[in-house]
């Protein structure tokens, strides 16, 4: 990257961070005012937003780009927008005795923290640029998004419509490859969110330490499906087939790998066929299924597969209507199911992020607990089933989050947190805990007029005061 180009970049948090400065205080109603126009931006312009995601990645659902980049991420602003007044407000802390008698008061402000970066992935190039920019604006902050060059279309289109509705001081989008993304991590933001594979968060965070810049990072890691003790088959492989084909798989919280029963793995599979037969019954020419976003992410899951099959793994292709991939001049790749997979195939140590499905199977729930927990920590964790099983598995695994007898679904409900753990993740999004980590927790103690030094001995000379206010509190 060239110094002008990265000077440009400075430049421009620079005058963010200046036109933060010199606005404050500003009124809610200026934070609502932008979120509005987020929001109008996904309510005018989601159709030619669908059109770029379809461009980029050579064939892409519609209805699912509206589903998941649009409706949803208009439907999290509105969110923001219902809650704004009861996340703004000063929250009331107590005092000790007998300070809040004597008049003394304390409350924790939560305030904006100045410019935040936006790193964001190409999976979901709208949802997770406009997602995290929601409760970016809703803290009071400026907001610099930097998103992916695998998506160039949207990216494009993105930064023209933002343009349009916002000040460069207020928001703005940085376009550009590699090199524009390792300059833009390095910027000295007030907070950074990236939303990436595990590899790419570590350069990031070791980027933004250097300014010590507090980050969010949203990362994926191999999320665990349990099918548990009175698990529905049919309606499990259903939801899992639904949950690994879905944006081909292109996905930080598809199911990465099941856990089955020795007694039910025929049974599972075949119930994850089912469920790919009904939903996409052709693959090739069905607009509802999504391509891989690149050759080089094409040729890295063929090469998982490939690698799992010399080692022993049993392969099943789900191909509904018997169609053929290897001539077609497409990046399609229908759902490869894998048996027998074992630890030292690639496909059970890197996260797959494609239509690949690993089958493992376990004997007693505690050998499947003991899997996960020798593991790292997942970003999400999936169990079918129910009863004292399904609370044992909660209690005794870590990870980012949870979904009980379907897949993905906890990052729909707004009201909640949305993050990782270790290398799945650190920080979170959505919830109020989304608008807290985009907003400084700032303490304000206000003393009564009275000398609460003198009275509690804290003055020197120390003397009697000082030696019973010690007794005192001693005992």
């Amino acid at each position: 990257m060239s110094d002008a180009a990265s000077q440009s970049l400075e430049g421009i948090l620079e005058n963010q961070k200046k036109a933060f400065t010199a606005a404050r205080p500003e009124p809610l109603s200026q934070r609502r005012d932008r979120i509005k126009r987020a929001i109008s931006i996904l309510s005018e312009h989601g159709e030619s937003l669908a059109e770029a995601m379809n461009s980029d990645f050579g064939s892409r659902s519609y209805e699912g780009s509206m589903m998941t980049d649009i409706v949803s991420t208009i439907g999290f602003g509105k969110y923001c927008l219902k809650n704004l007044d009861h996340w703004a407000a000063p929250d009331k802390r107590s005092v000790r005795f007998p300070l809040g008698l004597m008049g003394a008061k304390a409350e924790v402000r939560y305030e904006p923290k100045g410019v935040v970066g936006i790193m964001s992935p190409w999976n979901f190039p709208v949802n997770l640029s406009f997602g995290p920019l929601m409760q970016v604006l809703a803290a009071g902050n400026r907001a610099m998004i930097k998103p992916s060059e695998f998506t160039p279309a949207t990216s494009d289109r993105m930064r023209e419509l933002i343009a349009d509705a916002f000040d460069e001081s207020e928001v703005t989008v940085i376009t550009g490859g590699p090199d524009v993304a390792q300059a833009f991590s390095s910027l000295p933001f007030d907070h950074l969110v990236f939303t990436g594979s595990t590899e790419t968060g570590r350069k990031v965070m070791q980027a933004a330490a250097k300014n010590l810049t507090p980050v969010t990072l949203e990362l994926g890691g191999k999320s665990p499906t349990i099918i548990g003790k009175g698990a529905d088959l049919t309606r499990a492989g259903e939801r899992i087939a639904l949950g690994k084909m879905l944006n081909a798989g292109q996905i930080c919280l598809a199911p990465d790998y099941l856990l089955v029963p020795e007694d039910q793995e025929e049974g599972v599979v075949a119930a994850v066929q089912l469920g790919v037969h009904e939903m996409y019954p052709t693959l090739l020419d069905n607009e509802d299924y999504t391509a891989i976003i690149s050759d080089k992410h094409f040729e890295r899951l063929k090469g998982l597969v490939d690698d799992a099959q010399s080692k022993g793994a049993q392969v099943t292709v789900v191909n509904p209507a018997n169609e053929s991939f290897a001539s077609a001049n497409t990046r399609k790749m229908p759902l490869t199911i894998l048996r027998n997979v074992t630890d030292d195939m690639k496909v059970m140590q890197e996260e797959i992020f494609g239509p690949v499905l690993p089958v493992k199977t376990y004997r007693a729930i505690d050998e499947a607990i003991d899997y996960i927990n020798d593991h790292d920590r997942p970003l999400g964790l999936y169990y079918f089933g129910v009863g004292k099983e399904q609370e044992r598995v909660l209690e005794r695994t870590i990870s980012g989050g949870v979904t009980v007898n379907d897949v993905i679904f906890h990052i729909s409900v707004d009201d909640m947190p949305f993050g990782g753990v270790g290398p799945s993740g650190i920080g979170s999004y959505h919830g109020p805990e989304g608008f807290r980590e985009f907003s400084h927790a700032r303490s304000t103690y206000q003393q009564p007029k009275i000398d609460i030094a003198k009275l509690a001995g804290l003055k020197p000379p120390y003397g009697d005061a000082a030696k019973k206010a010690i007794a005192r509190e001693m005992k």
